[in-house]
């Protein structure tokens, strides 16, 4: 059995496509996965293969997910039936739907695999860095931070061994408008794509590492402007996307699994079945041409020594 750590990048609903490229990778020997960390969605799987599921497992949670039971209003006619609760939302909560179904949702995931909080996950390490086995993106726009947790849980005065997995990943899926932000200790927080939708580079050292970390990132469809909505979306995207993309070294691009999700929106909550089949289909087509070509030697001689 092989040792990697993992990290996962967000993109809402197209998450199920991050499983079906762990899947390949778990083929390959890769079952011991000693950190994991994720943004967004990728939170989402990382916190659940952090708690001991494993690819199948986690294949059979996102298929039978119903995305639209976690969510207030989803459609035009919910909007339509209750205009003044989402123009309350949106204008004086800043955002239109509760996270707190979702958070439920992972709590009872996590349970079942008897996780609650990120004590349940310490590594023995002694370097701060590496004590848990898992680690989360959020971004502070109070402060304009980016926050890993749990360890920077401490600037809020909480302990990090006593925060939730469930509410550090409720944290990190916030997106702006559509889920309604959180406070902590008087700070508003969102969203962890905001300021590093893929932070592959979590887990490194400066000397040559003994297993290899490897990204699991969803590649876009480059879209065409035809109106001001349009434009506005990918305004928001190329936020998400271009902080990281800038920093995507060479040495960050050999070990990225990079998945096409072919143009599915990440808030797309309607997903078929078929659509969601497509999409692990496509992690599962893009992790095994990555690992034809992976060789963890080469990459160490090459960009670690």
């Amino acid at each position: 059995m092989k040792k990697a750590d993992g990290v996962f990048e967000g993109g809402g609903v197209k998450g199920i496509a991050l499983v079906g490229a762990l899947s390949v990778a778990e083929q390959e020997g890769y079952r011991d996965w000693r950190r994991v960390a994720g943004t967004s969605a990728g939170a989402i799987v990382a916190s659940l293969l952090a708690a001991g599921y494993s690819a199948k497992e986690l294949k059979k949670i996102m298929l039978e997910l119903d995305y639209i039971e976690l969510l207030d209003y989803t459609t035009f006619l919910d909007i339509l039936v209750h205009p003044i609760d989402v123009i309350r939302g949106a204008f004086w909560d800043y955002g239109v739907n509760r996270s707190s179904p979702l958070r439920k949702w992972l709590e009872d995931k996590l349970s079942a695999k008897n996780v609650e909080t990120f004590a349940d996950l310490k590594t023995g390490s002694g370097e701060d860095k590496y004590r848990y086995g898992l680690r989360i993106i959020a971004s502070d726009i109070s402060k304009r931070n980016m926050i890993v947790l749990p360890q920077e849980i401490r600037k809020y005065g909480r302990d990090p061994d006593e925060l939730s997995l469930a509410r550090a990943v409720e944290l990190s899926v916030l997106f702006p408008g559509f889920f309604k932000p959180e406070k902590v200790n008087g700070s508003y927080v969102i969203d962890g794509g905001v300021l590093s939708n893929f932070p592959v580079w979590l887990f490194d050292r400066d000397e040559a590492p003994e297993f290899p970390t490897f990204g699991f990132k969803l590649l876009e469809k480059e879209q065409r402007i035809t109106g001001p909505i349009t434009f506005l979306k990918e305004i928001f995207y190329t936020m998400l996307e271009g902080h990281d993309n800038e920093h995507q070294e060479d040495s960050n691009s050999v070990r990225t699994i990079a998945i096409p999700s072919n143009g599915i929106s990440p808030l797309a909550f309607n997903l078929s079945d078929e659509e969601k089949q497509m999409l692990f289909e496509s992690g599962q087509a893009a992790a095994r041409k990555f690992f034809r070509d992976w060789d963890f030697e080469e990459y160490r001689k090459q960009f670690r020594e």
